[in-house]
């Protein structure tokens, strides 16, 4: 049985998102962080790590302020050409990003579907309902053609994935 390993799978994806939010925080739009998981360094030389284990599960990658309001997200990369395995978000992260949604944070996916070169901004409550359809028996996956319909794909704009574009028209226009 071959073993599916998803570390690091997303980290160029990571990178850009983290060279994307230093350009927003550059221009003062938004200070948003990636969030490491907590490690426990049990062996070290110097600066050099050589042994360790990780604390805990982290919450999500991503969280900052944004307009005045808080932000969590989770990154995602996937090679799938059309469809999103809704297990990639693991509980945990689901769990974070319903706390924050329900004190009044904006909380998102960013999936970037890597050989179709594009990126789809998954809201919270999109989410909730493909996990809880998924629950009762239903899909336990998002396709391609899903993301076209029920979510954001991202776009150029200010930078070369603006997803704070993508943000400002889904929970910023009726105040704009």
């Amino acid at each position: 049985m071959k073993t599916v390993v998803y570390g690091n799978r997303g980290s160029g994806f990571e990178a850009v998102i983290n060279y994307i939010n230093q350009i927003y925080e550059n221009r003062k739009l938004a200070v948003i962080n990636k969030r490491s998981t907590p490690v426990k360094v049990t062996r070290s030389k110097g600066t050099k790590v050589l042994a360790g284990f990780y604390e805990a599960k982290s919450t999500v990658d991503y969280d900052g302020i944004y307009r005045g309001r808080a932000i969590f997200f989770e990154a995602k990369s996937t090679q799938e050409l059309d469809r999103f395995d809704l297990k990639r978000v693991e509980d945990h992260q689901y769990e974070h990003l319903e706390k924050c949604h329900a004190v009044g944070a904006v909380c998102f996916v960013l999936v970037e579907f890597r050989r179709q070169r594009k990126t789809y901004l998954l809201p919270f409550a999109t989410l909730r309902a493909y996990k809880g359809e998924a629950t009762r028996g239903g899909r336990k996956s998002m396709t391609i053609d899903n993301f076209e319909v029920d979510a954001y794909e991202v776009m150029q704009g200010r930078v070369q994935l603006d997803y704070l574009a993508t943000v400002d028209k889904i929970w910023f226009t009726e105040t704009a």
